[in-house]
């Protein structure tokens, strides 16, 4: 999925919370952060980051246990 398409996508999220590695990044979504969100939420070969969950209106991006388990009550 290509930027243009992970935007669509994520834009439609109240919050989008990305991961890499231990380092995580919480946005809330509006049109100012857009760069910001795309940016965080693609990986190195250009495609949206994966996993990637919808979890109700928000958006879960990229691997961290303990985004995990904070963000889905674990």
């Amino acid at each position: 999925m290509d930027e243009q398409a992970a935007w669509a996508l994520l834009s439609q999220a109240n919050n989008v919370f990305t991961a890499k590695g231990k380092a995580r990044k919480d946005f809330v979504v509006n049109a100012a952060n857009q760069e910001l969100i795309v940016k965080a939420a693609m990986g190195p070969s250009g495609n949206l980051r994966a996993p990637t969950f919808k979890v109700g209106e928000d958006y879960l991006v990229g691997f961290n246990e303990e985004m995990y388990k904070t963000l889905l009550n674990e």
